[in-house]
C-alpha cells in the first residue's frame, strides 16, 4: 500500500490545488484535530457508530492527543504563509459581499489583503454580484506552493479496512516506512514500475530515498506476477474494477476510465487490481474532481503506464473548481489534455465525446464534470459517472446530434451527502442546515434513470459507482443494506428494464464483458 499524504492527511486533489488546500487545513484539518484533542473518547465514540460514517472524527484505538497536538503545532509552523492566505480569501469575500453594489470595483484592489494582492480578478457577474477569480498559474509558482508538505507511506497491505479519509490524519507513529519527497518525483516511477518490471532493489530504494534496504525488502518479492494478457479480440472487452473504474480494450487500445484500485491480497470478494491493468494505458479518462474518481495513490501508481489524461476543462479560476490540468501537471503528469463539452478526441479504436452532466455538485458552479462517450468499433459506452437526470431534454439532445448508445454505464446514489460535507471548509459563511440538506451529491434515482435509457435507447445498462465495494470504505465511508434507497431504486431499475427486454445488472467487485 502506497497512500500519498499532505501534512500528514490522505492526499486528494483539493490537498494539492494551493487555494484549497489552505481553505481545508483550516476549516477542516484544524477543527477535526482540536476537537480530538479536546474530547479524544467523543471521537472513539462516534466512529463505532453506524450513524456516523464520514463524520468529522479521528479514527484511532488508543489515546493520540499529544501527536495531534503536535501535528497542529507543525502545521502552524510550517504553513503559516498559507493560513494567512486563507484568513486574506476570507477577508476579501467579506469585503466584496457588504460593499460590491454594482459601482465599479477598481477601488477595491486597494484594499485587497495583501497576501492576496495580485493573485485575483475582483468581478461581477451579469446580476451584479460580486466576486473574485484566482490565478490559479501564479499559486502553482508561488510561496504558498511548497511541496515539502508531500510525502508518501508504505505498508503491507492485508485487508480492506482503513481509517476514514476525509478524517484521520497518518500519524508518523503508524507502521510503515515515511518517503518525504513530493509526488512530481522521478523516484516513484521507478518503485511502481517494480510491479512488472524487476529491478535490483538497491536501485528502488535508492530512486526513492531510502537509505537502508531493509526498510522496504519485505514489500518486495524476487518472484514475477502473473503476466498481462491483453485483449487481442476483434471486438472490445471491457471489464469492471469496482465503483467507477473500468477499462475498455479494442483494437490494441487500451482506455481506464476514473482509476481507482485494489491492491492483490488474500480476500473473499473477487476482484481486479493492478496487476490487471495493461502496461501501458493509453488514455486516463478522468469524469470530475471527487476523490472517489480522482484518486491520487491510484493515479500517482500508474503514472509511468499513462500515455495521456484527459479532464474536463475548466480554466475559471473559481475557489470551488480548481484546474485538475494544473493540479496533475504539479504531481508529474506530463501530458495532461482538456477536453470541452461535446469535444471529441480520436483514437486508434474510435472516439471518445465528452458529455456535459448535470448534478453531483450541490448546485455550485463547477465546470470540472464531464461524461464520456466512447465508441470503439461499432459500439457505443456511454459512462454517465454520477450523472444526475434532472433535465431529461439534456439526452433527447445527446441523441439528436450524436445517435444512440449501446452501453450505459450510470452512478445511482441517489442519498448523497449535503454540499457542505465536502465543499464546506471553501465557504467564507455557513450555509443554513435547511438549505444544505436539499442540496446534495446525488445521482439518478430509478425514474430519472428509465427516463435517461430512454432518451439514448440504450440496449444494456450497468448501474456502477455506488461505492459498494470494501476496499473503497476509507474513501466512500458507505454501508448499504436492501433497505436502502440506491439498492432499491438499482433494482427498480434493473427490473424495469428486464420487462423491456433490455440487459441490466447492478456491478459489484469485478466483471468482463466482451462485446463481438
Amino acid at each position: 500500500m502506497a497512500e500519498p499524504l499532505v501534512d500528514r492527511w490522505y492526499a486528494w486533489s483539493h490537498l494539492v490545488s494551493p487555494a484549497t488546500l489552505a481553505m481545508n487545513t483550516v476549516d477542516r484539518h484544524f477543527k477535526i484535530m482540536q476537537s480530538y484533542v479536546d474530547s479524544p473518547a467523543v471521537h472513539a465514540a462516534a466512529v463505532k457508530d453506524p450513524r456516523f460514517l464520514g463524520g468529522p472524527f479521528i479514527d484511532y484505538d488508543g489515546n493520540y492527543q499529544t501527536e495531534i497536538e503536535e501535528l497542529i503545532r507543525t502545521t502552524r509552523e510550517f504553513r503559516a504563509p498559507l493560513l494567512e492566505f486563507r484568513d486574506a480569501i476570507k477577508q476579501l469575500d467579506a469585503l466584496l459581499l457588504a460593499e460590491g453594489k454594482g459601482y465599479s470595483l477598481e477601488p477595491f484592489y486597494e484594499r485587497v489583503p495583501p497576501a492576496l494582492r495580485g493573485y485575483v480578478e475582483l468581478t461581477y457577474d451579469l446580476n451584479d454580484q460580486p466576486g473574485f477569480r484566482l490565478i490559479e498559474p501564479l499559486l502553482y509558482r508561488s510561496p504558498l506552493h511548497d511541496q515539502k508538505g508531500q510525502s508518501l507511506v508504505l505498508s503491507r497491505m492485508t485487508g480492506d479496512d482503513r481509517p476514514f479519509v476525509l478524517s484521520t490524519p497518518r500519524l508518523p507513529s503508524r507502521k510503515g516506512v515515511h518517503l518525504t519527497l513530493p509526488f512530481s518525483d522521478r523516484g516513484l516511477d521507478t518503485l511502481f514500475s517494480a510491479l512488472r518490471r524487476p529491478q535490483p532493489l538497491s536501485t528502488i530504494a535508492d530512486g526513492i530515498g531510502v537509505t537502508a534496504v531493509d526498510a522496504v525488502i519485505d514489500m518486495f518479492t524476487p518472484n514475477a506476477p502473473p503476466p498481462y494478457e491483453p485483449y487481442t479480440g476483434g471486438g472490445v472487452r471491457w471489464r469492471y474494477f469496482g465503483h467507477a473504474c473500468i477499462l475498455v480494450e479494442s483494437n490494441g487500445t487500451s482506455i481506464l476510465l476514473d482509476p481507482c484500485l485494489s491492491y492483490t491480497y488474500e480476500t473473499k470478494i473477487s476482484r481486479y487490481t493492478y496487476l490487471d491493468l495493461p502496461e501501458r494505458i493509453d488514455w486516463a479518462m478522468i469524469t470530475h474532481n471527487h476523490p472517489d474518481h480522482l484518486l491520487l495513490e491510484t493515479m500517482l501508481q500508474l503514472r509511468h503506464r499513462i500515455g495521456t489524461v484527459v479532464v474536463p476543462r475548466n480554466g475559471g479560476g473559481a475557489l470551488q473548481d480548481p484546474s485538475l490540468r494544473l493540479m496533475l501537471q504539479s504531481i508529474g503528469f506530463q501530458n495532461v489534455v482538456e477536453l470541452d463539452e461535446l469535444g471529441t478526441i480520436d483514437t486508434a479504436c474510435g472516439s471518445i465525446v465528452g458529455l456535459p452532466f448535470l448534478g453531483e455538485h450541490g448546485d455550485l458552479n463547477v465546470r470540472t464534470k464531464l461524461s464520456y462517450l466512447v465508441t470503439a468499433g461499432r459500439h457505443r459506452l456511454l459512462f454517465a459517472a454520477d450523472s444526475c437526470n434532472i433535465d431529461p431534454t439534456l439526452y433527447h439532445h445527446f441523441r439528436r446530434i450524436l445517435g444512440s448508445v449501446d452501453v450505459l454505464f450510470l452512478g445511482m446514489e441517489c442519498d448523497g451527502a449535503p454540499v457542505s460535507w465536502l465543499y464546506g471548509p471553501l465557504r467564507s459563511t455557513r450555509l443554513a442546515r435547511d438549505k444544505d440538506r436539499t442540496r446534495r451529491f446525488a445521482g439518478c434515482n430509478d425514474e430519472r434513470a428509465l427516463a435517461m435509457v430512454d432518451a439514448l435507447g440504450c440496449r444494456e445498462v450497468y448501474v456502477y459507482a455506488l461505492g459498494q465495494e470494501p476496499w473503497l470504505n476509507y474513501i466512500m465511508s458507505l454501508k448499504y443494506t436492501e433497505q436502502s434507497n440506491p439498492i432499491i431504486a438499482s433494482n427498480r431499475l434493473i427490473h424495469e428494464c428486464g420487462e423491456r427486454g433490455i440487459v441490466a445488472e447492478r456491478l459489484f467487485g469485478e466483471k468482463e464483458i466482451l462485446l463481438p
